[in-house]
């Protein structure tokens, strides 16, 4: 099976860029509810993925005690802690499932490096669920 019949497109979906803020981040991700999100370059390129822990931890390294701080600070002085594994537009099912064991979501990118989207943990858990159920009836 191919994985795009998973993939939730960059066009759907909230990310953020490096030369963002601090402060931008942390608004972008309270809008939308992410406790996490995809951090790109604005060429498109996945860098990496910055957490809600990644931003509770900047804040209290840095003593940080207001959003007017939050504006100076760039967010790629933000130390990430575990960045999520990206796929490839090419990889199989089980590269898929082995990442999302460990990440809520499974970056995608293209041959190029550029971000296509992401595939959630929830949507590989109800696939392999509906396979199992069709499996016993």
């Amino acid at each position: 099976m191919n994985i795009m019949f998973f993939l939730h497109p960059k066009s759907e979906l909230a990310y953020i860029y490096d030369d963002q803020t601090l402060r931008q981040v942390m608004e972008v991700m309270e809008y939308y509810k992410y406790s996490c999100i995809p951090l790109l370059d604005r060429s498109g390129h996945y860098i990496g993925t910055l957490t809600e822990g990644d931003l509770l931890w900047g804040l209290k390294d840095r003593e940080i005690a207001s959003l007017k701080e939050a504006e100076a600070i760039s967010i790629m002085e933000i130390e990430r802690r575990n960045d999520y594994k990206c796929v490839s537009v090419e990889s199989n099912i089980e590269d898929m499932i082995g990442r999302a064991m460990d990440q809520n979501f499974v970056p995608v990118t293209d041959d190029n490096g550029n971000f296509s989207g992401i595939i959630t943990r929830k949507d590989i858990i109800g696939y392999c669920y509906d396979k199992l159920s069709n499996l016993n009836k």
